[in-house]
């Protein structure tokens, strides 16, 4: 077997840059979006099902993309097609969001724009998998949540900026964006696609050849490979039927009970995942094992420790959720005092959540730093335990502050947990699985990010309606206890580096 080289830190630096633009991309929409919404006429407890767009494209998008760049090569490379498509999509999308002229465009915009980010991000992630070595991953991932952070600040900061220093209107006329707003946006699509096309043009991508040296494998392509996907079509048809049935009664109930519209996203996913398993096991059955067999297939087999990381991801970007969604609304009207959106002190207040969101990335970006060196002494599954529970007192800890100027220190403990959720779950899950399905498994592993948001969406909204009574600050400290969860579910995981080739 040829070993993988180790790169040394400028390849690491070039081969992780693209994450400036993508990250400055997603700082501008967790900050903003929901300010955008409510600026159009959105009320707060109708922001959560909103966002919901965006996710439901992610996971979808993410392990076709991945199952995608798998089986490319080309003139760009394996995953850098991928990069480019998603860094041109995403930059016009930007461009677009703040001059949305009504509610419904922005949220479909906000669907557009998550989707061209995904189709970038995804690749980029398993990017690391394909080009480094299993022990410089940890590393690897970090540079990747340096860049995150600290292009995170400068997105997020953005429109206070703009306010503070180049004087650019921060309010406007009821139902326009404020000027700060949407020169953000625009700066932050220029920047988008200049760090995307930066490790374009300077990264070169191991090829096919080169990676199966590495892992020891003799096969001229991944076609020649024999087919492994053996399943129990009657098992999938018994088993499709059922999910799909159940959420067919559960569509029922929520209409016949008329609970909150934003839970017929999981009735309506559970009956699609269930017909998906029915339709796979009819194309197995016609001979057809590859493309949607593949990755049904794959959804159901995923190894161990990686279906172990999923509950405490799950638990962990619930908790996140309820922080994008709701930090707007809840530092306005908790901190600030004021929930109307012409007011000067809720624009305040929403810029301040900028201020916010960029201290606890700029913690991301120096914290990173220091996660290989601990998960090499304490492990990384241990690590990452901690993490999430500074995490999550940290955002729990929003709930208690009365001066908005004190929500720094709950911020730096967010920070913490959010350097290790960008690193070292992503560090594992690079080990368990195999190097063929990297970027596959990568897309999967989005599933666990999705899903949280609908929870978020579909639940939240309802919370904050009725058992919170519009307070939306409650549901900051529900995400910190979440957070703490998360933190005893990862406890379970085991990290179990794949068996080499022999």
């Amino acid at each position: 077997m040829t070993p993988k080289p180790r790169l040394n830190f400028w390849q690491l630096w070039n081969m992780s840059f693209g994450y400036v633009g993508i990250q400055f991309g997603f700082a501008l929409q967790n900050a903003n979006v929901s300010r955008i919404f409510e600026t159009l006429g959105a009320k707060v407890d109708e922001i959560p099902i909103l966002w919901i767009a965006g996710p439901v494209t992610g996971l979808l998008v993410q392990p076709v993309v991945g199952y995608m760049s798998d089986k490319t090569w080309n003139r760009l490379g394996r995953r850098k097609p991928y990069f480019l498509v998603g860094a041109l999509c995403a930059s016009a999308a930007l461009l677009v969001m703040p001059n949305s002229p009504a509610l419904w465009f922005a949220a479909g915009m906000l669907w557009i724009m998550d989707a061209a980010i995904n189709i970038t991000m995804e690749p980029m992630r398993a990017f690391v998998g394909d080009m480094l070595p299993d022990d410089q991953r940890t590393t690897g991932f970090a540079v990747q949540t340096f860049f995150i952070g600290a292009s995170s600040v400068i997105g997020s900061l953005l429109p206070y900026l703009l306010t503070n220093v180049f004087h650019v209107a921060n309010t406007a006329p009821e139902g326009q964006v404020p000027a700060s707003v949407k020169w953000s946006f625009g700066l932050g699509g220029g920047v988008y696609l200049a760090a995307v096309l930066w490790t374009v043009l300077r990264v070169k991508e191991y090829s096919p050849e080169q990676q199966r040296a590495f892992h020891g494998e003799t096969e001229p392509a991944a076609d020649a490979v024999p087919d492994t996907v053996v399943l129990d079509p009657a098992r999938y048809y018994r088993l499709g039927g059922a999910i799909a049935l159940a959420g067919a009664v559960l569509t029922a109930v929520i209409a016949g009970l008329r609970w909150d519209k934003g839970l017929y996203i999981l009735s309506g996913g559970a009956m699609f995942y269930g017909l998906l398993q029915v339709v796979t096991a009819w194309r197995y059955g016609a001979g057809r094992k590859r493309g949607l067999v593949e990755l049904v297939y794959d959804v159901n087999n995923m190894p161990r420790s990686m279906r172990q990381l999923a509950l405490a991801q799950m638990a962990t970007w619930f908790a996140l959720f309820a922080f994008f969604i709701y930090a707007t609304a809840a530092v306005t009207e908790h901190h600030f005092g004021s929930a109307d959106p012409k007011s000067a002190a809720y624009n305040a207040g929403a810029n301040w959540v900028g201020v916010l969101m960029a201290v606890y990335n700029g913690v991301a970006a120096l914290a990173a730093f220091a996660l290989p060196p601990l998960a090499r002494r304490l492990s990384r599954v241990r690590t990452h335990a901690a993490c999430l529970v500074v995490g999550g007192l940290g955002l729990g800890s929003m709930y208690f502050v009365g001066d908005p100027r004190w929500l720094v220190a709950s911020m730096v403990g967010l920070g913490i947990g959010w350097a290790s959720l960008l690193t070292l779950p992503y560090a594992i899950l690079s080990s368990v699985v195999p190097y063929r399905k990297m970027g596959v498994y990568m897309g999967m592993f989005n599933f666990f990010i999705v899903i949280p948001q609908i929870l978020a969406a579909a639940v939240l909204g309802l919370l904050v309606r009725t058992v919170f009574h519009g307070h939306a600050v409650n549901a900051l400290l529900l995400g910190g206890l979440s957070m703490l969860a998360a933190a005893g579910l990862m406890l379970r995981v085991r990290d179990e580096p794949r068996a080499p080739a022999p």
